[in-house]
């Protein structure tokens, strides 16, 4: 439910599924996910490599979107409680 009201007011059209800031929402919740995860199973190893390769794809889209639309980028850290 969280997911489908935070990626509908991301999106810029009905079809947006590949804008950078849906590509973020999308792998914050992953990362919001797998933290969960790797709280209730302190003991899996594998799916730590999913988890960095998660925030290390949503840094380097967060980087372009700082570069290329400031105000998008600020607009994202506001919505989804990225940086304090």
């Amino acid at each position: 439910m969280k997911k489908t009201k935070l990626n509908e007011s991301l999106k810029k059209n009905s079809k947006d599924v590949g804008s950078s800031e849906v590509q973020i929402e999308l792998l914050s919740n992953k990362i919001e996910n797998l933290s969960n995860h790797f709280t209730k199973n302190k003991n899996d190893k594998h799916s730590t490599r999913g988890l960095l390769k998660a925030v290390n794809q949503r840094k380097r889209l967060l980087e372009y979107l700082k570069r290329e639309n400031p105000e998008s980028y600020t607009k994202i850290l506001t919505k989804l409680d990225l940086r304090k």
